[in-house]
């Protein structure tokens, strides 16, 4: 994870565990981490960023379940060569995300051009890196 910093906001409602899960699948995303590339060990990362070493372990196995890493023994937790793909559960799911952050938006009075040019330039980032 050398080209990429890990940072937790210990004041947020979103728990240590999701924060640091989604920052992962983010620097994949990104290619900050790349496929193959081996993650520092449970207890290196957690000393790096301040957590207990059993949050670390809990977010390395939900994404090694999830399909993002994959953890040998000898080596540790390293990035999944093949990322994992759509499924209907996985879909589901983005539903059931995207209805909560429309409905939101909705409320607080963004329109559906504004929410739509955030998500194509989240999307355009990832492609033009």
């Amino acid at each position: 994870m050398k080209g990429m910093i890990i940072k937790i906001d210990f004041e947020s409602e979103i728990p240590i565990y999701e924060q640091l899960g989604r920052q992962i699948i983010e620097g994949i995303a990104k290619g900050e981490l790349k496929k193959g590339e081996q993650l520092p060990s449970v207890r290196q990362l957690a000393e790096d960023i301040g957590i207990n070493l059993h949050t670390v372990n809990k977010v390395y196995n939900i994404l090694k379940n999830e399909g993002f890493l994959t953890i040998d023994r000898r080596k540790g937790a390293m990035v999944n060569n093949l990322m994992p793909e759509v499924t209907e559960e996985f879909m589901d799911f983005i539903v059931r995300e995207l209805k909560f952050i429309i409905h939101n938006s909705y409320c607080r009075g963004m329109g559906r051009e504004e929410f739509l040019n955030i998500c194509k330039s989240i999307y355009d980032e990832l492609e033009n890196k």
